[in-house]
């Protein structure tokens, strides 16, 4: 039943979405450059590897050392607002339709954290990652990463369809009202340096 819910709602999305999508794209174009969508590796269910696609909303800027300059730096103004409404995060109901992501679940992270989780933490990656979860509406990058696995785990041991609903509609408010963008002092989120390490 979740499996169906995400491709009926993820085909019905893109198909109401499809003019903003384009224009989107367009100012992605003329404001970051090409290419347009981002790929970046993610584990996914049982850490299995997929393309994650997202809007880019950062330049390539360098500094003199031909080091990218920080991410604070690189972000756009129009790459903050597609993020200040979750607006970069679109191009991913193309990963729900080919089965990579759920619209509910763990927030797929980076390949590089996987060795940094605890046993616990670890669990987060037993069902398959989504495009919000219980993290993201209960405080998202404003949240600790120990807080953030927490509330990812108690997802996984707790999951329900009715849970899922309830997070759907909880993720429409929060992005809305634009809750948690980013940590204080971060464009998005301090990297997880492992437990014990934050």
């Amino acid at each position: 039943m979740k499996r169906m819910t995400d491709i009926i709602a993820a085909s019905l999305l893109l198909l109401l979405l499809l003019f903003p999508l384009l224009i989107i794209s367009i100012g992605v174009k003329f404001d970051v450059g090409s290419p347009v969508i981002l790929k970046q590796k993610r584990p996914g269910y049982r850490n299995k590897p997929f393309s994650l696609l997202k809007f880019r909303t950062m330049t390539e800027q360098k500094d003199e050392n031909g080091f990218l300059l920080s991410d604070e730096e690189r972000l756009t103004s129009y790459g903050r607002l597609l993020r200040k409404y979750s607006l970069d995060e679109l191009p991913q109901l193309f990963n729900v339709l080919k089965g990579e992501l759920s619209l509910v679940g763990p927030r797929p992270l980076l390949m590089e954290y996987l060795p940094l989780y605890t046993d616990e933490q670890a669990k987060r990656h037993l069902v398959k990652p989504g495009i919000t979860g219980w993290a993201q509406v209960n405080g998202r990058n404003a949240l600790s990463w120990e807080q953030k696995f927490e509330l990812d785990v108690w997802y996984v041991e707790n999951q329900t369809y009715l849970l899922d609903v309830k997070i759907m509609l909880m993720t429409l408010k929060k992005v809305l009202k634009s809750d948690g963008i980013n940590q204080p002092g971060f464009a998005t989120a301090q990297k997880f340096k492992g437990a014990g390490n934050e």
